[in-house]
């Protein structure tokens, strides 16, 4: 994604806040890695099961299959989006690494 896209709703907004995430793939991957395996010490066990099948992909196989990388990346924003404020990071992590990928 090149560019910048800005929305402004009201008046009196000041400042744009640029990305903030890393344009480096391998940095994405990293923060992603660390995100869900923080979210899994949040969830019980059977979102335990699903992070863990999960991030053995996106370590694994990477982006060299899109379908199965969007599925694990799928399987742990669903969770995180599930559990709320603590999921936040993780999401956000995701995002970056779809961005970084050029995947979106």
């Amino acid at each position: 994604m090149n560019g910048d896209s800005v929305t402004q709703f009201g008046n009196q907004n000041i400042g744009i806040i640029k990305t903030q995430g890393p344009v480096d793939p391998q940095a994405a991957l990293q923060q992603m890695i660390s995100a869900a395996l923080s979210l899994r010490e949040r969830v019980g066990d059977d979102d335990r099961v699903v992070i863990d099948t999960a991030l053995d992909v996106i370590r694994d196989e990477g982006p060299a299959d899109p379908g199965r990388f969007r599925q694990a990346l799928a399987g742990i924003t669903g969770i995180a989006a599930l559990v709320g404020e603590a999921g936040a990071p993780a999401l956000g992590a995701a995002t970056r690494l779809m961005e970084a990928l050029g995947l979106q």
